[in-house]
């Protein structure tokens, strides 16, 4: 199995910011602000840190398409498109969450709050389907263009 770098390496960095979301939310219940505020913004660079890899690989390397079976590419494209749209609501509700965390508007953080972090574990979890799908179930399709990786053509 030949898994390439840049991909797990920016799967990893999901996967860990929805860990650090996890840790941050069972710490506010317990009210350690602190600890809580500090578990939130690590969980938001290792967001960053994802996006960075992510968007490096796409604008110099290009994005693999799905190489599993043609039948199933339709489904992939439809899962794909959902996990896309996911993550940039999350991202941005992310973004004016920790805003509003960090200028002390507690009304709008706490509503926020519950609504970003479980779209972030949803992201989290569609990342990393994609990602299986994409390197590890079936071999990855050519590396190219997000638009002919995305929709074929």
């Amino acid at each position: 199995m030949n898994i390439p770098l840049l991909p797990t390496i920016s799967t990893f960095f999901i996967v860990l910011s929805a860990v650090f979301v996890a840790i941050g939310w069972n710490l506010i219940r317990q009210r350690k602000i602190e600890a809580h505020k500090k578990m939130m913004l690590a969980a938001a660079v290792s967001a960053l840190l994802f996006f960075i890899i992510y968007l490096s690989r796409t604008v110099f390397i290009g994005n693999t398409a799905f190489g599993g079976p043609d039948h199933l590419k339709i489904y992939y494209t439809v899962f794909l498109i959902f996990h896309i749209t996911l993550a940039t609501i999350g991202a941005v509700l992310g973004i004016f969450t920790i805003i509003a965390g960090l200028k002390n508007n507690l009304i709008r953080h706490r509503k926020l709050g519950p609504v970003t972090s479980i779209i972030w574990f949803f992201t989290a979890l569609t990342g990393v389907a994609v990602y299986l799908l994409l390197y590890v179930f079936y071999h990855g399709g050519e590396t190219t263009s997000v638009i002919k990786a995305i929709l074929g053509f």
